[in-house]
């Protein structure tokens, strides 16, 4: 053989490697089929990938494994654009920010950031500014040697002595709490497990109240602790017995009391103890009762009531303190048919009520004396507004938050007296940002059935092309949760690429008041996703975008939206980023065991009633892929998500490749280390949102 011929065969040889090795890279996973059969009011569903539900499994790990190795293949010429992006992102934020400080109880507490770290420091000062700085928790410290980690609340003693820090490093929202002495800087003894990350103080600084989580992490049980005791002789206050109840713990503004709550979807009760007899018996303040939802706040010798009681949109009552129950409230607020009362601030000389009317979130002003009422007012056409930490009583000054889609987040000191607002501090966007470059706007939209639903979006200016632009639609759309218009630095990295962002809010949200919420829940459901999709053809109508060109998010609850719209209508997107997404419906709402199931049954039904059991069957999308085209897609999850198990977008995915029809691209991308909020730290996460938004781009032909 000559040296030429012997330099062609090795180089055949080694292509012919190569191109093995890249086409067995590309081609997808294919997952086993073990047919599960599983019945319910007489009706079969074969689950052929129920064996996914199995995290230890080593035949599971490395099916996820597999799929991470397929999408890394896929999107592999991205990945120079998605280090790109990441650092596009990452240069807009201000390294070495800060928090706008806050006073109570003598100090002024702050976080802040150092550059090139991903967690915050939380510090204070006494006094004054001026003071020196006192790092109570360095979270770059604690999170050393942990691939996540999350600090679930911080909470400080009457004394000023003490603080208690909660923290999760595995991601299913479990914490344990250690306490630091913040005379000494150094860790105590005390350690308290399997925890919600926050303690509720006593008036005697030694005692505490937390709670605690079940096998399927709802919070039950309500302890005591003593400081300098250990977790297993910590007394048991309170028992929530009833699965479809969470419980907490917190302390009133005025300090003067304790307070166990017990929540579900439609049902509230409260019981209290004064924080100077921690050891004394809880008082029950109103029984719960089917469909009363209520909250309490205390101030002057009067309990302050937000309640639904023949109020859909909440009204606001009082009553002493010694005449709890329902019989002796008196109206504060009365009920209103188009305003829905969501926050309270009390102060001595004023009320200041979070209100949301006509979709969009107000701050009301009134005087105790009775003098003139008013609203603080905003001029762009959709925002968000909020009250932010005001911890006096005594004071004029109303500390809020402001955002809107061209806005970045703002707090300002507001004179409720002389009206007059100062700045103290908004976003810093690293490398400027102009906001008259980009425009927002609002508009609603009529549903199928009539009802008008407000979107949201914002767009660069210059970009807006007459005839359509790439459009990312998000929604959420359940548990009453509402994503109001915010300003987000990330986001620039769409609208400077020609992209306009909308945010459709549909029913199951309370954008629109409560009736808004219990119109997209239950045996409602179907119309957050019809809502949506509605939406999604009228931005279309108004040339904002094109079907081409159209791509939708969502995450949890809204990538079981992503699931739905695309068994309903495929044609109508190019392209579905569906996160964290909760799709196998009916399988999870049979499962008590499931973290979150039995608290769930008054959003989506109990399957085990029959009535309620089709219904959800009829939406859930694992149970209705059929053999059709669908979009592209790129679904993510996390191994350990306390809130979606891993194994619903498993199982989905792997349903989806065997039986759609098309051969448009479908990832998914499990986050082995992780769980529902994805990577912890305020960079890592924005390689996902790189890795996101390069699957997106990548679909419109941007490159750059």
């Amino acid at each position: 053989m000559t040296i030429q011929l012997l330099i062609l065969a090795v180089l055949s040889l080694r292509y012919s490697k190569l191109k093995n090795e890249y086409f067995s890279m590309s081609k997808f996973p294919i997952a086993k089929k073990i047919n599960k059969e599983l019945s319910t009011h007489g009706d079969t569903r074969i689950d052929p990938y129920y064996w996914m539900n199995e995290r230890e499994d080593p035949e599971v790990i490395d099916y996820l494994n597999k799929e991470n190795e397929y999408t890394t293949s896929v999107l592999k010429h991205t990945e120079k654009f998605q280090e790109d992006l990441f650092h596009e992102m990452k240069n807009r934020i201000k390294e070495d920010d800060s928090s706008v400080p806050y006073k109570a109880n003598g100090y002024f507490y702050y976080s802040r950031y150092e550059k090139g770290m991903e967690y915050a420091l939380n510090c204070r000062k006494r006094n004054s500014l001026e003071e020196a700085e006192e790092i109570m928790v360095n979270q770059n410290h604690r999170a050393k040697g942990h691939d996540y980690y999350s600090l679930g609340g911080l909470a400080i003693s009457d004394d000023n002595k003490i603080v208690a820090i909660g923290e999760d490093v595995v991601s299913r929202r479990i914490y344990k709490i250690q306490f630091k002495s913040l005379e000494t800087d150094q860790m105590l003894d005390d350690v308290l497990e399997n925890t919600t990350g926050s303690v509720t103080w006593a008036a005697d600084n030694k005692t505490m109240f937390y709670s605690q989580k079940d096998e399927t992490l709802r919070s039950y049980k309500i302890f005591r602790h003593v400081l300098g005791t250990s977790q297993a002789e910590d007394v048991l206050v309170f028992h929530e017995e009833d699965t479809t109840f969470n419980t907490f713990v917190y302390r009133t503004k005025s300090k003067k009391f304790i307070i166990i709550g017990s929540g579900s979807t439609l049902s509230a009760e409260y019981r209290y103890v004064e924080a100077a007899n921690p050891e004394g018996e809880f008082t029950m303040f109103q029984t719960r009762e089917d469909e009363h939802e209520y909250g309490v706040a205390h101030y002057d010798g009067y309990w302050y009531v937000s309640t639904n009681w023949n109020a859909k949109n909440f009204r606001l009552m009082k009553t002493p303190e010694g005449a709890t129950s329902k019989e002796n409230w008196v109206d504060v607020i009365a009920h209103r048919e188009d305003v829905l009362l969501e926050d309270l601030e009390i102060f001595n000389d004023y009320l200041v009520l979070g209100e949301r009317q006509d979709g969009l979130t107000k701050l009301r002003i009134i005087p105790w004396d009775g003098s003139e009422e008013h609203y603080i007012k905003f001029n762009d056409p959709a925002y968000m507004v909020y009250s932010s930490v005001n911890r006096d009583y005594d004071t004029q000054i109303l500390r809020y938050g402001y955002t809107s889609m061209t806005t970045p987040s703002s707090v300002f000191d507001y004179n409720m007296e002389t009206r007059e607002q100062e700045l103290l501090k908004q976003q810093e966007v690293i490398g400027g940002y102009d906001v008259s470059k980009y425009e927002s706007k609002r508009f609603m939209a009529t549903a199928r059935d009539g009802k008008k639903v407000p979107i949201s979006l914002v767009y660069k200016k210059e970009l807006k092309n007459p005839e359509g632009n790439p459009m990312l639609l998000y929604a959420y759309g359940s548990y009453g949760y509402s994503i109001d218009p915010g300003f987000s630095s990330t986001r620039l990295t769409l609208l400077d690429r020609g992209f306009v962002f909308a945010i459709a809010h549909i029913r199951g949200s309370q954008t629109l008041g409560r009736a808004w919420y219990d119109d997209g829940k239950m045996m409602n459901k179907k119309n957050t996703f019809f809502d949506f999709i509605d939406c999604a053809e009228f931005l279309i109508a108004k040339k904002y975008t094109s079907t081409k060109q159209l791509y939708a998010m969502g995450g949890s609850a809204g990538g079981l939206l992503m699931g739905a719209i695309i068994n309903y209508r495929p044609e109508l997107w190019n392209g579905i980023v569906a996160a964290v997404p909760f799709v196998d419906v009916v399988t999870t709402m049979l499962d008590e065991s499931i973290p979150l199931t039995t608290g769930e049954f008054d959003e989506w039904g109990n399957p085990k009633e029959e009535e309620a059991y089709h219904y959800i069957k009829s939406y859930s999308p694992y149970d209705n892929v059929e053999a059709k085209d669908y979009p592209n897609m790129l679904v993510t999850t996390g191994l350990h998500d306390s809130q979606v198990q891993y194994w619903e977008p498993a199982k989905w995915v792997a349903k989806l490749r065997d039986v759609k029809t098309d051969a448009k691209t479908l990832l998914m991308k499990t986050n082995m280390e992780a769980g529902h909020g994805g990577a912890s730290g305020r960079f890592e996460g924005l390689k996902e949102t790189a890795l996101e938004y390069a699957f997106i781009f990548d679909l419109e032909g941007i490159e750059k």
